[in-house]
């Protein structure tokens, strides 16, 4: 087995560089400079077209898109280390939703908040009512999944996958950067409290 990890740190690479140290595999990190405009280059581009990290190269064929990248990762790796669940079971489809989930529903939403309020993005293309607009779905996106972690431990249920791990990650950044307190979530607090401590050391989230 042979794979390559293309990232840029405070990215979205950083998911996944949580799930190959939980997976404990051995890979070979290639770093993206992003201002340098690596993403941009033929070599780069001829793996991932879209000119983005993460990127990997598994076996040979490269993939990229997040999500697609978590799920193949845990399908191969995490079934055997019990970090994804058996494909077919309930559990499995639970774990897909929420991963699913995080990287598009809750993504979406604080991408959008981030793009109309962080020095990233052009001050002019700031929109003070479409960052209201995009805190107020976070808080009822955290509310949706607060629900969910009632009497669970993690989203499957009492054992941690890949899902927990990729969701902290977004969650991690993004409940910081959007300065959202998670009082009124005890769920979530607690259930990401647990899935930090859970960790290897080096991971990134």
């Amino acid at each position: 087995m042979a794979l390559t990890f293309y990232y840029s740190p405070q990215s979205s690479a950083s998911r996944v560089h949580d799930t190959l140290t939980a997976l404990g595999i051995p890979y070979e990190e290639k770093r993206v400079d992003l201002r340098a405009g690596d993403q941009k280059k033929p070599e780069f581009l001829a793996l991932n077209p879209n000119g983005k990290v993460p990127t990997i190269v598994l076996d040979g064929t490269p993939m990229f898109e997040s999500i697609a990248i978590q799920i193949a990762l845990g399908e191969r790796f995490g079934v055997e280390k019990g970090l994804w669940p058996a494909l077919g079971s309930p559990e499995h489809l639970t774990a897909l939703t929420w991963l699913c989930w995080g990287q598009v529903t809750l993504g979406a939403s604080l991408f959008r908040y981030m793009h109309n309020t962080s020095e990233w993005h052009p001050k002019e293309q700031h929109n003070a009512a479409q960052a209201a607009a995009a805190l107020k779905e976070l808080g009822e996106q955290i509310g949706m999944l607060d629900a969910h972690l009632k009497g669970r431990d993690f989203v499957t249920g009492p054992r941690l996958t890949l899902a927990d791990i990729d969701l902290v990650s977004v969650l991690g950044w993004g409940l910081d950067f959007a300065k959202i307190d998670t009082t009124p979530y005890p769920n979530v607090a607690a259930w990401i409290a647990r899935t930090r401590k859970r960790l290897p050391p080096h991971s990134a989230s």
